[in-house]
């Protein structure tokens, strides 16, 4: 159960630093997987906030990254092949000029035609005009694909605060952003996008671009074709196949842990005391410690068997039992907060804010009740 709980805090973190980069999908996606592995108020908040606030990504299909270089290459043939082929599919004037202005860019902020005071909704806005414009399935103009991914690539780099700030600080000259560079279009070294042009792309609007060849748009919603919806499909259950095997992997560690703990109860008797009362095993008798003034429940025959010294160790068992119990759940509490207030500045919710604030805190006060006791001792 314990090497759940490590993997789903891994989930968080990379759930986390995917909200950071703007990519809502992934942080979704790994928050359910923290969630199923084990748990915890901390993922419960983040899905929350996210449920809210609606996922940015819409709802397009899984887009899957290539995982080596054999994918990376075929990626870049395929891209060369379909850069051969835009000569032969009509284009305008407009178009030309379009990429031309982009080819001569010499920093990110000129690209998106935004200043460097720009802010968020800006950004977006910005990227959304420019992604329709020049995508390859609309703009068939000499260097089209080229000048699609470099916008894509000013967007992730200047939607990510830390990178935006790292970029900043270099003057934001891209020296390589010429007609003479490689295609026109090399990308500042150290701030390439951590997400692809196309599912930069996909996140935005939910899937490829609104042509005939993968879906069309009616009142605003993307309806795919077959073919489409086919492949998808098959991805799907690529996934679920992969997924059932890891997932019997995975609980294998929960079973293992029930039945140790069916026979862990099978051979060891009922503990003499308990923090809660306990009727079906007759601990409900109500006694407090002597020294820090703890309550805990015993049966009938308790005071008989224990005196004395074995009363005192039961006794020092009992206050050691409460107050790991209590410094947990303290520790919880502060997660918990600490999540709201992360939660509400990533989405501006100020209910979220003074959910946090209101939060009373009893165990960390009973923490601190118990320190002060021990000091005073």
């Amino acid at each position: 159960m314990e090497g759940n709980k490590d993997e789903a805090e891994k989930c968080i973190v990379i759930a986390r630093k995917a909200l950071e980069a703007g990519d809502k999908e992934k942080a979704m996606k790994f928050l359910n997987k923290a969630e199923k592995l084990y748990p915890t108020d901390k993922a419960k908040v983040l899905l929350d906030a996210l449920t809210r606030n609606g996922n940015s990504a819409g709802s397009g299909a899984y887009c899957r990254k290539p995982t080596d270089s054999t994918a990376g290459d075929k990626m870049e043939k395929e891209s060369n092949t379909s850069a051969t082929k835009e000569t032969a599919k009509s284009f305008t004037k407009d178009q030309v000029e379009g990429v031309q202005r982009i080819k001569k860019c010499k920093n990110y902020y000129e690209v998106l035609g935004v200043t460097k005071e720009a802010n968020e909704e800006e950004l977006k806005k910005a990227y959304r005009k420019l992604a329709l414009k020049f995508h390859p399935d609309k703009n068939h103009a000499p260097g089209a694909t080229d000048a699609f991914k470099k916008i894509g690539n000013a967007y992730a780099v200047l939607s990510n605060s830390e990178k935006r700030k790292q970029y900043d600080l270099t003057g934001g000259e891209d020296t390589t952003c010429s007609p003479q560079g490689r295609g026109g279009f090399d990308f500042h070294r150290g701030f390439e996008a951590d997400v692809t042009p196309e599912d930069l792309f996909n996140m935005f609007f939910g899937g490829g671009f609104p042509s005939n060849s993968a879906s069309t748009f009616t009142n605003g919603r993307a309806r795919y074709s077959p073919q489409y919806q086919n492949q998808t499909r098959r991805e799907r259950q690529e996934d679920r196949a992969d997924g059932g095997f890891s997932m019997f992997v995975q609980l294998m560690p929960i079973v293992l842990l029930i039945l140790v703990s069916v026979l862990s109860q099978l051979m060891v008797s009922t503990p003499p005391y308990s923090l809660y009362p306990r009727p079906a095993t007759g601990q409900t008798i109500k006694r407090q410690t002597e020294n820090l003034v703890i309550d805990y429940y015993v049966s009938k025959d308790f005071r008989s068997e224990y005196k004395g010294t074995a009363l005192q160790k039961i006794e020092k068992g009992v206050e050691e039992d409460y107050v790991s119990t209590i410094r947990n759940n303290c520790w919880k509490e502060r997660q918990t907060k600490t999540d709201l207030l992360y939660a509400a500045k990533v989405y501006r919710d100020e209910r979220l804010r003074r959910k946090a604030d209101v939060m009373t805190m009893d165990n960390c006060k009973e923490l601190d009740r118990l320190n002060d006791l021990f000091r005073g001792g």
